[in-house]
């Protein structure tokens, strides 16, 4: 039986190094570097926000003084930070979080990711999908020919029931995950520690059966480099999305 969840919470990752970014991220952090009118991280949180989500944990490590410097005034959502040294990697830096995240499910983006919703906010929808007797975690995923700035044959397959399995060679109609999800802090149980991918419990979940996927329904942008960075902004302007 689906039960929907109004999750309050979100980890939004902002400890990345950037690297493929240069040299935009030669003096600031990814999540600060500016689209269309209004960096990264503002895109991600307007999203969260709009999700209803009143508390967010912002995880710092590369010039994460910069981001803590442009979040410290904002009150909606409240912004708390997790400082990672060394960085923790996706796995680790939300593991080290869950002690502000609370102890039901909680949503969880990429601060360099930017996405426009469909009709409903695309973690609203997430929420709504939400079976916690069946779940630990449910991930946004897109169509890769739809995908702005995004060039490969996708991640994971959706399957007839939600559940989601790993794209293997050959296969049709594989979907790219976005980075937006919602997971519940059970998925983190006998966790490694320190640095590790989510991809770690994710594995995990999928041979329980326990990972699932949900399809995007509007836009997705990866701000990959500098070239998808300036094609994101034009497009966004060109469709009346500048700040």
């Amino acid at each position: 039986m689906i039960q929907c969840v109004r999750p309050t919470h979100a980890m939004v990752l902002a400890a990345g190094l950037g690297l493929r970014m240069r040299p935009l991220t030669d003096d600031r952090p990814k999540p600060m570097i500016d689209v269309a009118g209004r960096p990264l991280i503002d895109w991600a949180l307007e999203r969260v926000r709009g999700a209803g989500v009143t508390h967010a944990v912002v995880n710092l490590h590369y010039l994460g003084e910069q981001i803590a410097a442009h979040l410290k005034d904002r009150a909606a959502p409240a912004i708390q930070f997790s400082a990672e040294d060394p960085i923790l990697e996706t796995g680790g830096g939300i593991e080290k979080a869950l002690g502000m995240l609370g102890e039901v499910p909680f949503f969880s983006c990429n601060s360099d990711g930017l996405w426009l919703d469909g009709d409903t906010n695309a973690m609203t929808r997430l929420a709504q999908a939400w079976d916690d007797a069946a779940m630990d975690g449910i991930l946004l995923l897109h169509d890769p020919a739809l995908a702005f700035g995004y060039s490969g044959a996708g991640d994971f397959v959706l399957l007839g029931d939600g559940r989601i399995r790993r794209r293997r060679d050959g296969d049709d109609g594989a979907l790219v995950f976005t980075g937006v999800q919602l997971l519940h802090p059970r998925l983190f149980a006998g966790a490694p520690g320190g640095a590790y991918s989510l991809n770690v419990l994710y594995d995990r979940a999928l041979a329980a059966g326990r990972l699932f996927g949900l399809k995007h329904d509007g836009e997705w942008f990866h701000v990959g480099d500098p070239r998808a960075r300036d094609e994101t902004e034009a497009w966004l302007r060109d469709h009346g999305h500048g700040a």
